[in-house]
């Protein structure tokens, strides 16, 4: 019975987590710049007459609030996985080069001609995601596979070289410039469920080999040496957890541009709460990503007075403080 209650602990701190988001969402669809009451809101979304409310709800923050859980879920988890395969409490999306991967192609379909809706940046943002993370795997691979240190300096450099070839294309492109600085700042406005269906497959894909790889990641925690010697395959955890965080932050990046912080900030709440275990750190990760993404993008909504401020500069604002404090405590190592 004692061995059971962590356990019983952990899902009922899951359950809260799940709430909370059922919270953040229910005030995503009810506040704005015009503020729905329960009854206009259940009368929107069980009746829909065609009212000035309905079509906010429907149209507008429905739409947005569904693509939010699902790429906040997405990014939560890639960032944890991160973590994990890093042993390294500051890496995020951006370490291994995907999110400069998926600018980089965009920004590249942009100049060709290639991206001329949300649907083909969806897809150019997916193959640039995808190329990025195969690249960094293959370069920082000796062996056995891709150590935690190869896998953090090699996908830096990359993202450095993406990046400075983003910045030169766009820098001698007004035209590129201008379609790119609206997808590059990190946003659900805009994003309707079209977007959400688009990546779904590809997001479902990373969610399932997450799962997959929550023991595997357990066991890389111990170290390689000891993995292997419990019979473990390192190599295939590597490359399962990489496919893993390719698909998620592709799908991530692709709908909603780069969104920084996101990964830092869910694994550090989610392993506060729930420990090192990634069978429950993984699930509770993705839950608080989203309520984080669903929150920002709320709040951009509620300061940004006529306007609004976009979700991925409300996460900058949170992020940095939190990125300055685990650097300030040395919590780089796992």
């Amino acid at each position: 019975m004692p061995a059971a209650q962590p356990a019983v602990r952990r899902a009922g701190a899951l359950l809260g987590l799940g709430l909370l988001l059922l919270l953040a969402f229910t005030a995503s669809l009810a506040l704005g710049a015009r503020w729905l009451g329960p009854g206009a809101l259940w009368h929107a979304l069980a009746v829909d007459n065609g009212s000035d409310a309905d079509v906010i709800v429907r149209s507008l923050r429905l739409p947005r609030t569904v693509v939010a859980v699902l790429i906040g879920g997405c990014l939560g988890i890639a960032g944890t996985l991160m973590q994990g395969h890093t042993r390294n409490a500051l890496a995020e999306p951006g370490i291994f080069g995907v999110s400069s991967g998926a600018a980089f192609a965009v920004v590249l379909g942009l100049q060709l001609g290639m991206v001329d809706s949300v649907a083909s940046t969806v897809w150019v943002a997916l193959i640039g995601a995808l190329i990025a993370t195969f690249a960094v795997q293959q370069l920082a691979s000796r062996g056995s596979g891709a150590s935690p240190v190869g896998l953090a300096l090699t996908g830096a450099a990359v993202a450095a070289m993406l990046g400075a070839l983003t910045s030169s294309i766009v820098l001698l492109d007004a035209n590129t410039l201008d379609s790119y600085r609206f997808w590059a700042v990190g946003s659900v406005a805009g994003r309707g469920l079209d977007v959400a269906g688009q990546v779904l497959p590809f997001a479902v894909l990373g969610l399932v080999l997450a799962a997959v790889n929550a023991r595997d990641l357990d066991l890389l925690a111990l170290g390689d040496d000891v993995a292997a010697g419990l019979g473990l395959s390192v190599r295939r955890a590597r490359l399962v957890g990489l496919a893993a965080i390719g698909l998620l932050t592709a799908a991530g990046v692709a709908a909603c541009g780069p969104i920084g912080f996101l990964g830092l900030l869910s694994g550090h709440v989610a392993r506060r709460i729930f420990g090192a275990r990634n069978t429950w750190l993984i699930p509770a990760a993705g839950v608080i990503g989203a309520t984080a993404l669903v929150l920002a993008d709320l709040v951009g909504r509620l300061v940004g007075g006529a306007g609004e401020v976009q979700a991925g500069v409300v996460l900058g604002i949170v992020g940095a403080p939190l990125f300055v404090l685990v650097v300030r405590r040395r919590a780089v190592a796992l």
